[in-house]
């Protein structure tokens, strides 16, 4: 049996896998990153000024927050660029590096805030409890600011949420730093200053474990959680007539929310191969959210298999 023929021809099918970037979403970060650096400085000032440790571990935070956000829009610019002959994806994978970046970064500011709270133990100084209180609570209506701006629209986006994510902790940094200053304001008590820098940094660990492992795993051409490949043979077998075996079944995520496969189907002798494959690409776009399925029949046994994806099959194929 010959196989000389073009065996990749995917007429009427996009290959664009160009990411979808909004300008919502670019405006969102970028107006983000303005209110967090903004505020980064005068945050900073006032730590210095009033010598609390949890005005600083915010303002380290806010510090970090503005770096990834600026990241963060950088990425989206860089994902509008489109495919060309050496990146054939696009730029889109680096959406996800700069979610890894912030997920590494909240793991260092913890362990800097950590080590600070440490020194002010040994060495305890005076906090100055007004001006301590007076930018604890604007940082934090800026944090609610930004973390709402965030939250708006498209925020399951890896990127969106790991520059979320830095807010929150932001957010929660300045919880404690109002509540430190509430605390030394009435009763004069400095540890506690250091103690909720603590608290509070340790609380974002778990997101940004959960963040680092969303990354880490696309970064790492994992298969979606709703889209294993045991998942999808099973699947494919149950709802598509015609299918004898599904095998080199390879399943990945180029970034949040896009997943691409490949497969090869061996359907079974009385059935028409381009009806089954045609079925089984619906199956893997409505059921699995995979955008970009590329199938490859097994015409035999013998596993000898060419690309066919909504091309024509001439009879002596069928």
């Amino acid at each position: 049996m010959s196989h000389a023929h073009a065996c990749h021809d995917h007429a009427g099918h996009d290959h664009d896998h160009t990411p979808v970037v909004t300008q919502g979403n670019e405006r969102k970060v970028l107006l983000s990153f303005g209110l967090i650096f903004t505020f980064t400085i005068v945050e900073t000032v006032g730590g210095l000024l009033s010598g609390s440790l949890a005005l600083l571990a915010d303002a380290g935070h806010m510090l970090a927050d503005a770096a990834a956000l600026g990241l963060a829009y950088l990425a989206f610019r860089f994902g509008r660029r489109l495919a060309d002959a050496r990146r054939t994806f696009g730029y889109l994978r680096f959406e996800v590096v700069a979610g890894f970046i912030n997920a590494i970064t909240l793991f260092a500011i913890v362990g800097w805030i950590v080590y600070e709270a440490w020194q002010r133990f040994r060495a305890p100084s005076a906090v100055l409890a007004e001006p301590m209180l007076a930018v604890a609570i604007a940082g934090l209506l800026v944090n609610v600011l930004v973390f709402w701006i965030l939250t708006r629209g498209d925020a399951e986006h890896v990127n969106i949420k790991g520059a979320a994510l830095h807010v929150m902790g932001d957010l929660l940094g300045s919880v404690g730093a109002v509540a430190a200053a509430i605390v030394i304001s009435l009763t004069g008590w400095t540890p506690i200053d250091p103690i909720l820098s603590v608290v509070v940094s340790l609380l974002i660990l778990g997101s940004a474990w959960k963040l680092l492992g969303k990354s880490l795993h696309i970064l790492l051409e994992g298969a979606p959680d709703d889209a294993t490949p045991d998942a999808v043979i099973k699947r494919a077998k149950e709802a598509v007539p015609g299918v004898a075996e599904i095998s080199h079944v390879h399943i990945w995520s180029i970034t949040s929310g896009r997943s691409l496969a490949t497969m090869h189907v061996r359907p079974t002798p009385e059935v028409d191969a381009r009806t089954v494959v045609q079925a089984v690409e619906r199956l893997l776009k409505t059921e699995f959210n995979i955008e970009h399925p590329t199938i490859a029949v097994d015409w035999n046994e013998e596993s000898v298999a060419c690309s066919l994806s909504s091309a024509p099959v001439s009879a002596g194929h069928r």
